[in-house]
């Protein structure tokens, strides 16, 4: 996907997104999510550019947004040092921002290609917090190409699993 470097993002878009991803469950109502949510032309932004890998850094500068997310994998409270829920909250929360953002007429794209390490170190990311990935968020350019997805029946399990397939 092409993001139109034109379309800006507001500040009343940027907390509807983020309102959405708020709302979404989590396993015992954690919330084990953060986001760092930099707009395009603002301070920070080109510092989170210089950590995209190269096959990002051809398409993502141009998205209005840029998001890291952020899971919180320790549990509070607990002497449990790894929540195993918190990946998966996350991509609840991130999932609900990008059905959001489809309904503002914007497209998402997930990706996990950046210096992971760099970027840690330049957010100061607290203890028991982890970057998972980041989203691109903006307005799909004309000249964008769409990708293939595989079909229903290569996604489901139940046709191919030796156990079901008798049945």
């Amino acid at each position: 996907m092409v993001f139109d470097p034109a379309h800006r993002l507001t500040d009343a878009a940027e907390d509807i997104l983020l309102e959405a991803a708020r709302w979404a469950p989590s396993a015992g109502n954690s919330q084990p999510w953060m986001f760092h949510f930099l707009r395009r032309s603002t301070s920070g932004h080109d510092g989170l550019v210089a950590r995209l890998a190269p096959s990002s850094a051809r398409w993502a500068p141009s998205a209005s947004a840029l998001v890291v997310n952020l899971a919180h994998r320790q549990v509070e409270g607990t002497d449990w040092p790894y929540s195993e829920f918190a990946d998966y909250d996350l991509g609840q929360a991130v999932a609900h921002m990008t059905i959001q953002a489809t309904t503002m007429g914007l497209s998402c794209r997930q990706f996990r290609a950046f210096d992971l390490e760099k970027l840690t170190d330049d957010l100061r990311v607290p203890a028991g917090w982890a970057i998972v990935s980041m989203t691109a968020i903006g307005r799909a350019s004309d000249n964008g190409s769409s990708r293939e997805r595989r079909s229903i029946d290569d996604i489901r399990l139940l046709r191919r699993c030796p156990i079901t397939s008798g049945m």
